[in-house]
């Protein structure tokens, strides 16, 4: 059975996209407009939390990211954008997987709502500064690993670890922060972003010639 996912351009879900093409795995791809809840109610039928990514495999259901990348490198492998118990490299593995969404995309959800997708009259410029800085500092863990010249994150080679971490700095691109970042990050961003299925996900994204523009649909 064909996986399939429900993927609006540039949001979370980009980084299951992202590891579907590292994997050369066959999928179905179900693009949707930005946010869905509103813009597409019958997906709610899919995922009744309105929220994207929304991951199917069978009867397995995934709704949550870097979730599904990491059961991408874990059931669909052997891989090596996997970093599996015996390697030394491990739980720094994990740690970034789950810094990624909770301690680097988080932060950026908040400047994006409040900066730019509540109504003007709504918006907080003081909060959406404030979880910037917040995001900002947090960065410091992947520029102190990058510090010794390595090329990626973990295990010296690409992994699911570069694609999961790499998608905050993604969204931090849209919302103009990814120039406050230190060079090492750009340096090892744009090396990701270099990578042949990079491009391929971005391509696939943009199939749907009626969706908006990827870069209006940050989060």
């Amino acid at each position: 059975m064909t996986m399939e996912l429900w993927h609006c351009a540039d949001a979370r879900s980009f980084r299951a996209l992202w590891m579907l093409e590292e994997m050369g795995l066959p999928y179905r791809l179900h693009l949707l407009p930005f946010p869905p809840r509103w813009k597409a109610p019958e997906y709610l039928k899919v995922n009744p939390l309105g929220t994207i990514p929304f991951f199917r495999d069978g009867t397995a259901e995934l709704t949550e990211s870097v979730a599904i990348v990491h059961y991408l490198a874990t059931a669909k492998g052997p891989t090596d954008l996997a970093v599996g118990p015996g390697e030394a490299d491990h739980a720094a593995f994990l740690n970034f997987l789950h810094q990624a969404d909770a301690t680097l995309t988080f932060p950026q959800t908040i400047v994006l709502r409040y900066r730019v997708l509540e109504p003007e009259a709504k918006r907080q410029p003081k909060v959406a500064d404030d979880y910037a800085k917040w995001f900002l500092a947090r960065t410091l863990w992947v520029d102190r690993t990058l510090a010794d010249g390595r090329a990626w994150l973990v295990a010296g080679r690409f992994t699911a670890a570069d694609i999961a971490v790499g998608y905050a700095f993604l969204l931090a691109g849209h919302l103009g922060l990814l120039e406050a970042v230190s060079p090492a990050i750009r340096a090892w961003w744009g090396r990701c972003q270099d990578r042949p299925a990079f491009s391929r996900a971005k391509a696939a994204q943009q199939a749907d010639a009626t969706l908006p523009p990827a870069n209006h649909l940050p989060g």
